[in-house]
């Protein structure tokens, strides 16, 4: 497996990148590793000229390793918008890659967006041997899903855990409300001229609950999991709610840490305990603004999709007992 050297500059005042491929790549087999820092478009720009460049000078197969895959989030209609999960994996197959490797795609069904393979690595063998390794007493623990769109992943956990388990239901979730997705685009309003067709019948409006809880927390240890911890005022409503509800100690399990803004003080002035994430996303500055995050390896996962792609092997040994849900 070799690692071709490559030239990286700004080209111009206004920013633009420019690349060049320092050594032949004919017939090679190509990984680019690329991690998401803050600043998302110039990552995302850098890795499709990347792939161009390469593409261009002949290379056989590139290889994108992204273990967080950026506007994951973007992946259903909403309202008048567009499907930008969508249309980032059309960009990255037009450049040239020809396979991905990622961790824990926001949804999974992302990877019908692709036209060559995409290989979702899962990080919660990782997290769950933290619980089991790090948590004191974790067989006193419950984990909880803080929204019932969150529950599935929730339910994984507390299986292979043999916990009890909780769901958070009645919080605001504007992104997964009517509005936002087009349902009432344009308004539901009868018009009494011209054509007199079909009449729809009119939907009442959803009205959201009082936040409950719904499962024991009591005297238990609260385990919140979940794939992305970006903006934490969720987060910390929820341990809010659970420490009101009983619960002595509270955790947060995520695979991607973006910890955007100043999620690191909130995090440090909450009820929350600690916020266990994996390195797919670089936080060393926010580790030190808050000493409650901690940190899991994956990479030893990542290398060896790397080894096994490289040298032709099955990653079915990667996904031993790995459900849909996990």
């Amino acid at each position: 497996m070799n690692a071709p050297k490559s030239g990286y500059r700004v080209f111009s005042a206004n920013s633009s990148v420019a690349l060049d491929v320092k050594e032949s790549v004919r017939g090679q087999t190509i990984f680019i590793i690329q991690t998401i820092p803050r600043d998302v478009n110039t990552a995302i720009m850098e890795l499709l000229i990347m792939a161009y460049a390469l593409k261009t000078s002949c290379a056989k197969n590139i290889i994108g390793v992204i273990p967080y895959f950026p506007y994951s989030k973007q992946c259903k209609m909403r309202k008048r918008g567009s499907i930008v999960s969508k249309l980032l994996a059309s960009m990255l197959a037009k450049a040239g890659l020809t396979h991905i490797i990622t961790m824990d795609l926001h949804q999974k069904e992302i990877q019908g967006f692709f036209t060559f393979p995409v290989d979702n690595l899962r990080a919660s063998p990782f997290l769950i041997q933290y619980i089991q390794e790090e948590i004191p007493d974790y067989r006193n623990a419950i984990i909880v899903a803080k929204s019932p769109s969150a529950a599935k992943r929730a339910q994984s956990y507390a299986e292979r855990l043999r916990l009890g388990l909780a769901v958070i239901h009645g919080e605001a979730q504007c992104s997964e409300s009517d509005m936002a997705d087009g349902r009432h685009s344009p308004p539901c309003v009868r018009n009494t001229t011209g054509h007199t067709g079909l009449e729809l019948p009119l939907m009442m409006a959803k009205e959201k609950p009082p936040i409950t809880v719904v499962g024991d927390v009591g005297g238990r240890i609260a385990i919140i999991v979940d794939d992305i911890i970006d903006d934490v005022g969720d987060f910390v409503a929820a341990a809010e709610i659970l420490k009101e509800r009983g619960a002595y100690k509270i955790y947060i399990m995520a695979t991607h840490g973006l910890l955007s803004a100043d999620a690191p003080r909130l995090i440090e002035e909450s009820a929350i305990d600690e916020v266990v994430v994996t390195n797919t996303v670089p936080h060393e500055v926010q580790k030190l603004q808050c000493p409650k995050i901690k940190t899991v390896d994956v990479s030893m996962i990542l290398a060896e999709a790397i080894r096994r792609i490289h040298n032709g092997e099955s990653m079915a040994y990667l996904f031993r007992n790995i459900a849909v849900d996990d």
